[in-house]
């Protein structure tokens, strides 16, 4: 086996143990904050499944026909560090806001719903959106993909764009100020996202 069949190798590896981690972690948080988890708490949809078979195929061709970019140990250590740091950040923003924190986006009021500015949220609005976005793009780096690694800038910086402006129209109807005041004051954590 060559050296570079090995470094695809240990490389698709550490992206199957990132995904097995993060995915049940996700499950198992949701579990113990609501009591209830199910198939949605996984995160996996049919855009994401694409998004990684895109992902696992670049590799796969690129291994087959250009395997010294596959070799890039500083390429792959920085991808390492995006998807541990993503990680990190992402847990860290589930078990601050912990009952606060869903999966999917609260569009109704309710009186146990508390604003969460403390913690990791002093310093980004949307840490949990932040720690996928680092998460999801640090796999493709990771991977050395970099037709994939701009794809997944680029979709996920839109996805999260339109979502933060969803989720704070909400946030905006069920805290007033108190919302717009922390906006101003806390960057929302998506680069070039207000």
């Amino acid at each position: 086996m060559t050296e570079a069949m090995e470094a695809s190798e240990w490389l698709l590896r550490c992206f199957v143990v990132s995904l097995v981690f993060f995915h049940s972690s996700e499950f198992f948080l949701a579990l113990y904050y609501h009591r209830a988890a199910g198939a949605r708490s996984l995160l996996i949809t049919g855009p994401y499944l694409v998004a990684l078979t895109f992902g696992l195929v670049e590799h796969t061709l690129e291994s087959l026909y250009l395997p010294n970019c596959k070799t890039q140990s500083i390429v792959t250590n920085t991808g390492l560090g995006l998807v541990i740091v993503g990680e990190l950040i992402r847990k860290l923003a589930i078990l601050t806001a912990k009952q606060n924190f869903t999966h999917e986006i609260t569009e109704d009021y309710s009186e146990d719903h508390h604003l969460v500015t403390h913690g990791i949220y002093r310093y980004v609005r949307h840490p949990s959106y932040l720690g996928f976005f680092l998460f999801a793009v640090g796999t493709q780096v990771l991977l050395c993909n970099p037709i994939a690694t701009v794809g997944y800038i680029i979709v996920l910086w839109r996805f999260f764009r339109d979502r933060i402006e969803y989720e704070e129209y909400f946030l905006v109807e069920f805290f007033g100020e108190k919302y717009e005041e922390y906006q101003k004051k806390v960057p929302s954590g998506i680069p070039f996202v207000k």
